[in-house]
């Protein structure tokens, strides 16, 4: 079994799942690959969108600066995710920042290159399809979370699909462990609320043991209280995630 189609193996739950083995082979037979030091950036807002990107190792966060300089985390990838613009043919601007968390190897796959194989293979251009609907469902359930249930409801939202990115069994009671750590700052530029409303609404959380945390990392001990504040859809794992 070659490297790619390993990663594609162990990330059965990623963005790249709906992609065969061999479509897979095909696309990134066109890749150049680059190594991205942690802390630098794949590509920049405005950038052209022109190529997409396939995380090998390592993990990649997309965010999106407002007038008054506020980051907002919209995404963050891992290995075996394709990150890009899901419009790829169209010519527009990149919507967002892409920035390494750690240090990432990615396959930069030119729009160009998926044009040929699309018009040579029609499972590709169906299995290309279902990677595009993936990413418009996963922004679609996002915008939900932020606007229909106020920023406790975006708060257990992101909990909830932090565990399923991150998450491992703890104990033998259910409770989930996210097993990344990840910042009150960093939670508040999730879901666009300030650090000091993020702190209060965790507090409660710990305070009613829904949650926990140990040598900084979260551990979800009531999953269905964070349900009910969002009203969770009970959405695909491949949709419900960071």
């Amino acid at each position: 079994m070659n490297k790619f189609a390993e990663i594609m193996n162990n990330n059965v739950e990623g963005n790249t799942s709906c992609f065969s083995e061999i479509n897979m082979e095909r696309m990134l037979a066109y890749a150049t690959e680059r190594s991205i030091p942690s802390g630098s950036h794949l590509f920049w807002e405005g950038d052209l969108s022109d190529k997409l990107y396939f995380i090998k190792s390592g993990r990649v966060k997309l965010t999106k600066s407002t007038d008054e300089g506020k980051e907002l985390i919209l995404y963050m990838y891992q290995s075996g995710d394709m990150i890009g613009q899901a419009d790829p043919f169209s010519g527009t601007r990149l919507g967002f920042t892409a920035e390494t968390l750690e240090d990432t190897e990615v396959a930069v796959i030119e729009h160009k290159d998926l044009e040929m194989i699309i018009c040579q293979h029609c499972d590709f251009a169906i299995d290309f399809m279902k990677w595009m609907g993936t990413h418009h469902r996963l922004t679609q359930t996002k915008v939900r979370d932020l606007m229909l249930y106020g920023k406790p409801g975006a708060l257990c939202s992101t909990l909830i699909r932090l565990s399923n990115t991150y998450g491992e069994d703890y104990n033998e009671d259910g409770s989930i462990l996210i097993n990344k750590k990840i910042t009150h700052t960093d939670l508040s530029n999730m879901i666009g609320a300030t650090r000091e409303s993020v702190n209060r609404m965790l507090s409660d959380l710990r305070k009613k043991d829904v949650i926990e945390y140990e040598h900084g990392m979260i551990i979800i001990h009531d999953m269905e209280a964070l349900q009910e504040v969002c009203h969770c859809e009970l959405c695909p794992r491949e949709i419900c995630r960071i």
